[in-house]
């Protein structure tokens, strides 16, 4: 039986492995071409504007989306230099990349990197479907139509899209890790020994996966512009983009709405089309997979009760 008081944890599949999120750190680990796992840590930085942010409903959703992308950014990239990288001498390379890198750069471009490309994305998958959509107005002239049909076409975009990026060898090995990541985290939360048997044994899917925040946001962008314009064009697009933000914000409040009812019966179905897409963006994963997974989970929870302490160390002093 899952243990509700247990902390909540998220993460992140990468290139040959994953990412965990704790309350002081984020850890990464990679399968290495010669076998072995390497870590990679981020500690998190407390920015007190962005903490008091993120306690304010549909406020709270940009911000961690902003946040996540931001720092996930990092961990790509170096899951993407590192897993491949012939294993002599790369300490000493990796030390002169570090040094190279300041930390003001490294940080500011890969939030100015990472939250663009979100950007960018939700921009596409939100115009392309209202210029389109716009095409049929002779034809379902009426603004719930349009609105079905402008919500129908980005979910078939966005299921499209998955779809055949799926079909790639490299994301379907992401993806693969994607279901590594859901599996510890649901063992976790079952309260089981992370063991490769146990967690194997658990869903590859999850209520608070960002696959189904990505769905929600067709579902709510479908009631949220029931309000505003539709005609002409230009209009249109105005208000699609400049509704982004709360387009975000509130199927992030429906995500942890959903999550909240998972162990309830007939309500836990809300949010059964969230993990049906999650069939498509994950994949069973190999055991080997699920080794490098656990030991990103056990890694951050090593590191992050050593911040605890060194907390503790430093108000007792």
């Amino acid at each position: 039986m899952a243990n509700e008081t247990r902390p909540v944890y998220g993460g992140q599949a990468v290139i040959e492995g994953v990412m965990f999120g704790g309350k002081n750190t984020y850890v990464t680990a990679i399968r290495r071409i010669d076998d072995s796992i390497e870590y990679f840590e981020v500690p998190k930085k407390q920015i007190p504007i962005l903490n008091k942010l993120k306690k304010i409903p549909f406020v709270r959703g940009c911000v961690a989306l902003i946040e996540a992308s931001a720092n996930g950014t990092k961990h790509l990239n170096f899951s993407s230099e590192r897993y491949d990288v012939d294993p002599v001498d790369d300490e000493k390379e990796l030390a002169i990349k570090e040094k190279e890198t300041s930390k003001i750069g490294l940080i500011l471009g890969a939030a100015v990197i990472g939250v663009l490309s979100f950007l960018f994305g939700k921009f596409i998958f939100t115009i392309i479907p209202a210029i389109t959509a716009n095409f049929m107005l002779p034809i379902f002239p009426g603004r719930i139509e349009q609105n079905l049909i402008e919500g129908f076409i980005k979910l078939i975009l966005l299921l499209t899209y998955i779809y055949f990026i799926s079909m790639t060898p490299l994301i379907k090995k992401v993806f693969q890790y994607h279901g590594a990541e859901h599996k510890v985290i649901n063992a976790y939360e079952n309260g089981l020994p992370l063991t490769i048997e146990n967690v194997q044994k658990q869903s590859r899917l999850h209520y608070r996966c960002g696959s189904s925040f990505i769905l929600f946001t067709v579902f709510v962008g479908v009631f949220v512009y029931l309000f505003v314009p539709y005609d002409p064009l230009w209009q249109r697009l105005v208000y699609r983009i400049l509704l982004i933000p709360f387009v975000l914000g509130i199927s992030f409040e429906v995500l942890q709405f959903t999550n909240k009812l998972r162990n309830i019966p007939v309500l836990k179905m809300l949010g059964y089309p969230g993990l049906w897409l999650q069939l498509l963006t994950t994949k069973e994963p190999t055991d080997k997979q699920v080794e490098v997974s656990i030991s990103s989970f056990q890694e951050m929870l090593s590191r992050d009760e050593q911040y605890e302490y060194l907390k503790k160390e430093s108000t007792i002093v």
